[in-house]
């Protein structure tokens, strides 16, 4: 099975690609991952990577297509996978669509989950992590025992730069912008399967399985 997920920032693409890796047996590429390594092995890309992982800069398509096509042509490039966060343009879509269908690698789905912006705006914006163990809080859905402050180590809680509202908007903004022409282009091609990203998680991953392979 080779699938993309597509959805807003907070719309749980990374929690659902874990689940469906477990589910069957794919590789998770999370476009994240891909760019803080090469960015840690200080290749050719350096310079176009440090604004990207510092700023948070969004990654041009020519940076992200070629970090792509590297793990794609190496030796160990895989057969089962889900992508996560990528393609997320059409200028991406077309390429990676043309790549894996030279190597016969070519997406079976593409899942788009779909969460109302005001949600996404408070699913986001509530969220603190621990500085020190990486645990992660949301004030309403999952908080601390201590306002404030780390359950497990007691050190005081950060909200990190791009879960402040004016961000997350302007991150809807251009998510909005970028994917209306990429889900054309896979609703086209008979790939799109459209999942609300809502209520528990476990039913929402129950949805996608069903509508991969027509039972629960």
């Amino acid at each position: 099975m080779r699938l993309v997920l597509v959805g807003p920032p907070g719309s749980g693409k990374g929690t659902q690609a874990k689940m469906l890796v477990r589910r069957f047996g794919l590789r998770h590429i999370g476009t994240g991952d891909i760019l803080r390594d090469a960015f840690r092995r200080g290749n050719s890309t350096d310079k176009r990577l440090e604004p990207v992982i510092r700023d948070g800069v969004m990654a041009s398509d020519d940076l992200v297509n070629e970090l792509v096509g590297e793990l794609f042509a190496s030796i160990d490039r895989p057969d089962a996978y889900v992508l996560d966060g990528y393609p997320r343009t059409l200028a991406q879509a077309v390429w990676f669509d043309r790549r894996m269908s030279e190597l016969g690698r070519e997406p079976q789905a593409v899942v788009q989950l779909c969460v109302e912006d005001e949600e996404v705006v408070r699913r986001l914006s509530g969220r603190h992590v621990c500085p020190a163990c990486g645990h992660v809080y949301h004030a309403d859905d999952c908080p601390p025992k201590v306002t404030g402050f780390c359950d497990h180590d007691g050190e005081m809680l950060i909200q990190r730069p791009d879960d402040r509202e004016e961000v997350i908007r302007s991150r809807l903004r251009l998510y909005h912008t970028n994917t209306e022409s990429l889900v054309a282009r896979y609703r086209a091609n008979g790939l799109l399967k459209v999942i609300p990203s809502v209520g528990e998680i476990e039913g929402i991953h129950a949805m996608i399985v069903t509508h991969l392979t027509g039972r629960s």
